[in-house]
């Protein structure tokens, strides 16, 4: 299922992170696991933040796949599933 995950990481925690190169090596994992068809990294509310639209075959491979950012940044994820306006087209042909 195409999905959007939003990863929001605390100032004190990404500054560290920033400081000690952890960051780099996590977000580059997580890019690696999850190979995104889009992501966007930008300051939201103060604080560093990453969108990707990405697929996920199985919903178990969420744990092994942003635990680590969570563990490693403090981050906090939101996933969303979403859709392309071809996948709404065709949900809506189907109503009929």
């Amino acid at each position: 299922m195409r999905m959007m995950v939003t990863v929001t990481i605390p100032v004190e925690r990404g500054s560290q992170a920033v400081k000690d190169g952890s960051v780099g090596p996590l977000m580059r994992s997580t890019l690696e696991r999850i190979k995104p068809e889009s992501a966007y990294f930008y300051v939201e509310n103060g604080k560093r933040t990453m969108r990707a639209v990405f697929n996920l075959a199985n919903s178990n491979d969420m744990v092994p796949t942003f635990e680590p950012l969570m563990m490693g940044l403090g981050a906090e994820i939101a996933l969303t599933p979403v859709m392309t306006a071809d996948e709404l087209a065709a949900g809506l042909k189907s109503l009929g």
